[in-house]
């Protein structure tokens, strides 16, 4: 079997890592792939959103199917192009990826069906929104949203009414995330933590993966500028089993129902941002894609081939699969580059890979690349991505603390704490670890 993914990141190469696991996987192409996904697939120079060259090279090269990594080319209808020529492809439609392309909309689907969500407004007009904020107390705490995509950083939180309004300029008067700001919402403050709980889905059925948490801003202790993801953990504590059977018995019923309903046709991962208040679950947001750095420690807990959940996702035979997890958990630090999430080098070398074993820690490439020497050199803002697995979180966190000093780039950038807060979550429940 020929496998075809999209994308460049850490995200693909834990997709990539994980299809290579599977006995039915001959071949794996990889557009545009980096240094550490080259060890396991060959790179194809194809752009992620020239389709037709894309659909080309599927037909020619006779491949089985495409696993779309990032949420553009879904939301600019990739699944919809490779369908009209008969390609089997995993992912949503560009209806489904709505649900991420425009906060508007997923937000108004969630109301239309009864999924729980915070409270919102939204505006096209800069003066009708500042009107809006003028009109609300000094004090208030806001969730301030650019409606189109922002590469997971569109999402200011507000503690009053001035931050607010410095963030409605930000996003509509000086264009900080581009035309995805054309159109912004103003969302409640909701108290308490966010999970993520990513599922498969394939139009009629679902099957839920063990839930996540991210670490979205770039210092210790939640401090500084949102990134696209500094470290995360699964299984999130702070996700119970009382909560994942709300989530599968009544958020998830409801989603779908709205999805056929309104004739989306969705085939891939749904990403539910969660927080949890009090114990109960509200919807934050909807990604139509693997999460990343979520990505590279939810598959190395997956114990079924992921090539057959690919196959009955496609084929809306999910049921009749039974998807089977480690009963451990798994950690992630992503190494960045300093200066991130703005302005950083690139090019610098990257040594001591070689020294760390897969017993020891996975290494996730995310922007990396060789250079001319045939030296990995750093690419991009994010990395590297260490994920280390074990019996139980704290135990995975101590691994890939570890693991990290034998690697080494010149202004290496990582935080200190992930996972600290499942811990303080479990230290407070008094749960084993």
């Amino acid at each position: 079997m020929k496998v075809l993914v999209i994308g460049n990141g850490g995200r693909e190469h834990a997709i990539i890592w994980k299809l290579a696991q599977s006995p039915k996987v001959t071949k794996i192409y990889s557009a545009l792939g980096n240094a550490g996904i080259a060890k396991q697939a060959e790179i194809v120079n194809i752009k992620i959103d020239d389709f037709q060259t894309l659909a080309n090279f599927a037909i020619e090269n006779k491949i089985d199917f495409t696993f779309v990594g990032p949420e553009i080319p879904l939301a600019d209808g990739i699944v919809d192009f490779f369908n009209s020529k008969n390609l089997k492809i995993f992912g949503p439609s560009k209806k489904g990826a709505m649900l991420e392309a425009s906060k508007s909309f997923a937000k108004d689907f969630m109301q239309k069906y009864n999924v729980p969500t915070a409270a919102y407004n939204v505006f096209t007009d800069f003066n009708k929104a500042l009107d809006f904020l003028n009109k609300l107390p000094e004090d208030e705490k806001l969730v301030v949203k650019a409606d189109g995509l922002a590469a997971g950083k569109g999402v200011i939180m507000c503690q009053n009414r001035q931050q607010a309004i410095r963030a409605l300029k930000d996003i509509m008067q000086d264009k900080t995330f581009g035309s995805a700001g054309n159109k912004i919402i103003f969302e409640q403050w909701l108290q308490g933590q966010e999970t993520s709980v990513l599922v498969f889905v394939d139009g009629k059925h679902f099957s839920i993966m063990p839930a996540a948490q991210d670490h979205k801003r770039v210092g210790d202790g939640d401090t500084g500028l949102n990134t696209g993801g500094m470290g995360a953990y699964a299984p999130a504590p702070v996700a119970t089993e009382e909560l994942l059977k709300q989530i599968k018995e009544q958020i998830m019923p409801a989603i779908i129902n709205g999805l056929q309903k309104e004739k989306i046709e969705y085939k891939g991962i749904l990403y539910i941002g969660f927080m949890v208040d009090n114990g109960k679950p509200y919807v934050l947001e909807f990604n139509c894609r693997f999460g990343d750095p979520e990505t590279q420690v939810i598959l190395p807990l997956l114990k079924t081939d992921l090539v057959d959940i690919v196959e009955h996702t496609i084929n809306q035979t999910l049921d009749e699969i039974d998807i089977k997890w480690e009963n451990k958990a798994a950690v992630c630090v992503v190494l960045a580059s300093g200066g991130y999430p703005e302005n950083y080098e690139k090019n610098i070398e990257i040594s001591g890979l070689d020294t760390v074993t897969e017993d020891e820690a996975i290494i996730f490439h995310a922007g990396t690349k060789k250079n001319e020497n045939g030296k990995i050199v750093t690419s991009g803002g994010r990395v590297l991505v260490v994920t280390a697995i074990s019996d139980d979180i704290k135990s995975a966190i101590d691994k890939a603390y570890k693991v990290i000093p034998k690697i080494k780039f010149d202004k290496m950038h990582y935080r200190k704490d992930i996972g600290q807060r499942a811990l303080k979550w479990i230290s407070k429940q008094k749960l084993p670890l």
